[in-house]
């Protein structure tokens, strides 16, 4: 498949076909994981972040370095020419001279599809609003294919958390909607998930269940992929103390949960994961990062027209 000069903008944009050879290049990638290597030797990536990241900025930066490539940054916008009240599309006409692909992560719904409309590099997003995180996404589904080993049709997934306002639970929706995959949505009535996204799964014939307690049915799942309440996203304080500390994770939950049950994460965790969790046999947050730097070496060399 031919990826050369592709945005990725959101999951919705790939095929079943497309996310499976996705998942197969990450997994070649292991080797260079390991060694380091030089397929995109003499390449740039321009990683512009106008919100908080850690594990999205520092893995898009690992990646490339891994390929050998090189990364220039912007990470505080205070201290670029945005202060000085430059526009998004003024700043990506100029950054495009500077790099061959560009990682974007913004505030505002449809950012990083506008901005791949004035590009004539690779956008790729880094998450958009409270809609879309495609790379969080394909990273989530390598984790539960591999975890699950080479599993992922038949398996029953819970989304937990606040699922209005976070948008890799939205992604993650939409990526698992490719394959025979029930989807338990599990939250306060005050962060269900949007109705948009569940008539488009339905539309779709997937299998969609709502509840308000993870106790209901945590022992009948081969994933639950809990989210933390975003404090962030709320636009009365008042209705985020209403909610938080809900869904929480413990060790006393997973007392009858299935033999090979992964608990996923797209971090940072606040409350919603007991800390005695993370020595269980079932937690995969962390290991979800390191599917995240393979993932990411993949999206790369594939739009960059890297042959594998």
């Amino acid at each position: 498949m031919d990826f050369k000069g592709r945005h990725i903008i959101s999951i919705k944009q790939f095929t079943r076909e497309e996310l499976d050879y996705i998942l197969q290049v990450a997994n070649k990638m292991e080797k260079y994981y390991q060694t380091s290597s030089d397929l995109l030797r003499g390449k740039i990536l321009a990683t512009l972040f106008f919100e908080p990241s850690t594990r999205t900025r520092l893995s898009f930066t690992s990646a490339m370095y891994k390929l050998g490539g090189q990364v220039i940054s912007l990470s505080n916008p205070e201290m670029s020419s945005i202060s000085k009240g430059e526009n998004l599309s003024d700043t990506i006409s100029v950054v495009q001279y500077y790099a061959d692909v560009i990682v974007l992560r913004h505030k505002l719904e449809g950012s990083a599809k506008l901005m791949s409309e004035i590009s004539q590099v690779p956008i790729i997003s880094g998450g958009s609003g409270t809609k879309e995180h495609p790379t969080q996404a394909m990273l989530d589904l390598l984790t539960i294919h591999n975890e699950m080993n080479g599993k992922l049709d038949g398996l029953k997934v819970a989304l937990c958390g606040d699922l209005k306002y976070g948008r890799t639970v939205k992604s993650l929706a939409y990526a698992l909607s490719h394959y025979n995959i029930e989807i338990n949505f599990v939250s306060p009535s005050s962060l269900r998930m949007r109705n948009e996204v569940i008539s488009d799964l339905k539309n779709l014939n997937v299998s969609i269940n709502e509840y308000a307690d993870l106790s209901e049915i945590i022992n009948d799942m081969d994933v639950v992929y809990a989210t933390r309440i975003q404090k962030e996203r709320f636009p009365d304080p008042a209705d985020y103390a209403k909610v938080k500390g809900s869904y929480r994770i413990t060790v006393d939950m997973l007392d009858n949960v299935k033999e090979n049950l992964i608990i996923m994460h797209p971090l940072p965790r606040v409350e919603e994961i007991e800390y005695e969790v993370d020595k269980t046999k079932h937690a995969r947050y962390f290991k979800q990062s390191y599917y995240g730097v393979i993932l990411r070496m993949a999206l790369l060399a594939l739009v960059l027209g890297v042959s594998l």
